[in-house]
Formats: C-alpha cells, sequence, structure tokens
C-alpha cells in the first residue's frame, strides 16, 4: 500500500493553471501600483496640498476644480486593492495544489496560518515554499540558483513590507496622498518577479518529476539492504 500510495503522489500533474494566476495577477499588482505611484509623482501633493486647504470637503467651484482628481485616485486606489487581493488568493491557492502534488490530502490549514500569523509569517511561507520546492526531488545543481532565488523573494518582500507597514506611517512630512513612491515600486516590482521565478522553477521541477515519474525503490535502498534481497530472491526460486 505505501509503495502505490507513494506512485500516486508523484503521479499528480503539478497546478500550471493555478501558476499562470500568479503571474497574470502579480503583473497586473504592479501596473496598478506603478499608476498609483505616477498620479502621486504628478499630481498628488498638490492634490494633497489642494484638500489641506478646502479643509478636507471642498464645495462649489472649489470641488469642481479637484473632483477628477479626487476621482482618479479613489478609482487608483480601488484597482491596486483589488488586484493585491487578486494577488494573494492566486498565489495562495497555487501554493496550495502544488503542495498536494507530492501529498493529496495536504490542507489548506497550514498555508493559511505560515501567511497569516502575526511573526510566524516573517518566516513560514518561504521555509513552506522551500519544502514543496524540495518534495519534487530537483537535481542537485539547481541548489544553488534556487536559494539566490528564493533568498532574493524574501527579503525583496520583507523590504517592502518593512516600506509600507514602518517607513510610510512615520513620514509625515511628505505632504502626498499615500507617501508611495519610486523605492516601493521598485522593491514591489522586485519582489513580484523573483515570487514568479519561485512559482515557475517549482512548476518546471515538479512537471519533471512528472515525467521522470516516481523513483523506484532500488534507487534508494542501501547496498547492504539490495544484497540481501537479492540473496532472500534467490533462496525463495
Amino acid at each position: 500500500m505505501a509503495r502505490g500510495e507513494n506512485i500516486v503522489r508523484h503521479t499528480q500533474a503539478p497546478p500550471t493553471r493555478a501558476a499562470t494566476a500568479v503571474y497574470v495577477t502579480l503583473a497586473a499588482q504592479i501596473l496598478s501600483l506603478g499608476a498609483l505611484v505616477l498620479f502621486e509623482t504628478t499630481r498628488g501633493r498638490s492634490l494633497a496640498a489642494q484638500l489641506a486647504a478646502f479643509g478636507g470637503r471642498p464645495r462649489g467651484a472649489e470641488a469642481e476644480a479637484v473632483v477628477g482628481a479626487v476621482t482618479t485616485f479613489a478609482v487608483l486606489m480601488m484597482v491596486m486593492a483589488g488586484t493585491t487581493i487578486a494577488a494573494a488568493a492566486a498565489y495562495a491557492t497555487w501554493l496550495v495544489r502544488a503542495r498536494q502534488v507530492r501529498d493529496r490530502s495536504a490542507l489548506a490549514g497550514p498555508v493559511a496560518a505560515a501567511w497569516l500569523m502575526p511573526g510566524v509569517n516573517l518566516i513560514a511561507p518561504v521555509i513552506l515554499v522551500d519544502d514543496v520546492w524540495r518534495a519534487a526531488e530537483p537535481p542537485r545543481e539547481r541548489l544553488g540558483r534556487w536559494r539566490l532565488t528564493l533568498a532574493g523573494w524574501w527579503l525583496s518582500w520583507l523590504a517592502t513590507l518593512a516600506l509600507v507597514t514602518i517607513r510610510l506611517p512615520l513620514d509625515s512630512s511628505a505632504g502626498d496622498l499615500t507617501g508611495v513612491g519610486p523605492l516601493e515600486l521598485a522593491c514591489a516590482a522586485v519582489a513580484a518577479a523573483l515570487c514568479a521565478a519561485t512559482v515557475h522553477e517549482i512548476t518546471h521541477v515538479q512537471r519533471a518529476a512528472l515525467v521522470r515519474g516516481p523513483r523506484r525503490e532500488g534507487a534508494e535502498t542501501p547496498a547492504g539492504d539490495q544484497a540481501a534481497e537479492a540473496a532472500t530472491t534467490t533462496v525463495r526460486t
């Protein structure tokens, strides 16, 4: 039963559609963030100054002067929020399914806990992703590049998180609408690109494992055990 179960686990196809959804939503997220940063750079500071001068509630002619810019800003914020939620959902779906390639009984709970538990989510997700990669039993020569990609993704993600949650709230002298600028965009773009690279790498090694098929039992059996098994077979015959 254990041998048959092992074969079933190895022959499940990798979630290529879920991986494609990750690529698309990450690209949409960065594009929406870029649009927001562009608006901040060209119009944000002046719009913030106008709203401050109007006391936050412009009326009459004052409202007509800023209504277009305020509407544009509101739409950009909604698109940014929507693409961020979509990217998070697509990535979580992919990660759950990628774990199930190795073990169909793998639950979504560990993925949710790794990303949502405060403190734990600073280290657990990268360990979880690394476990998925190693479970596909990739060639050893891919290990060095995988470690660089994984570390780069996680460090750039932590840098983005620090910029958004720590630096922006403390930077009260900027005078912008959100404070998001080219630095945050650059960090987020690097994190998204490397995140997509880790998804692509895991999808690649899982495809290779599917083509290769499950490892033969003898490949993992020590020499002494193989000799004993051969001797037993000879005696039986």
